[in-house]
């Protein structure tokens, strides 16, 4: 029977993948934050607020959450095929260079420690399903195999995901700590509510709408000084 119940050796696994000090270098992308912030538009807590929101909601956030909510059924029954097709489409769904590197460096990163840290046959099998993982991809395979429940993992992963560019906007405009926590609170209904978008999501209608941040991206590529890789 599958609940949202999550174990205290789920939540355990879950806090350990997403910490900041799991090694899939995820300090080093701002997703075109960095030149959005050079442009202007992210300029005070209330613009990253605003930009944030805009990505979880209309743009990755939204995007990955459907891909991980897929990728995660499809891996707890054991559906080869739809789980190869899944993270297929997650890989190739990426509006520039920068974001599919971003995404593809970090869920191989994921799975290579994964892989050293807890191996298992199961995570091979699925692993090796096919040659790249997308970040969300890789975390919700994770959560499957382990038997964490769906939403938990999926909220987590999308909170992890809002905090490291929330962190990335409070070293880049500069702001300070505590700012940077207000935004965290300001997005929680925006991350909730992406949450149950993206587990009543129907398959292969998984999109981004988030064209400006596209753009920063693309524009980041030739940005004359860089701190991030995205």
């Amino acid at each position: 029977m599958v609940t949202d119940t999550i174990t205290d050796d789920g939540l355990y696994r879950l806090m350990a993948w997403l910490s900041p000090a799991y090694p899939v270098g995820a300090y080093a992308y701002s997703h075109g934050l960095e030149y959005a912030v050079e442009s202007g538009f992210v300029h005070d807590e209330a613009s990253l607020a605003r930009w944030v929101e805009g990505i979880i909601a209309f743009g990755a956030g939204r995007m990955d959450g459907a891909f991980f909510a897929q990728t995660w059924r499809a891996a707890t029954a054991n559906d080869d095929a739809a789980l190869a097709e899944v993270t297929e489409r997650a890989a190739a769904t990426r509006g520039t260079a920068e974001l599919a590197l971003e995404s593809a460096k970090q869920g191989n990163a994921f799975l290579k420690t994964l892989r050293e840290s807890a191996p298992s046959e199961k995570l091979e099998r699925f692993a090796n399903a096919v040659p790249m993982h997308a970040y969300p991809t890789a975390v919700a395979m994770a959560a499957a195999i382990s038997g964490i429940p769906l939403r938990p993992a999926l909220l987590a992963y999308i909170q992890a995901a809002a905090a490291n560019l929330v962190s990335a906007g409070v070293r880049l405009i500069p702001l300070g700590q505590y700012a940077g926590q207000r935004v965290i609170e300001t997005l929680r209904p925006t991350i909730l509510a992406t949450v149950t978008t993206a587990l009543n999501q129907m398959p292969n209608r998984s999109g981004s709408a988030a064209a400006i941040v596209d753009w920063t991206s693309i524009k980041h590529e030739t940005q004359y000084t860089r701190l991030f890789r995205s």
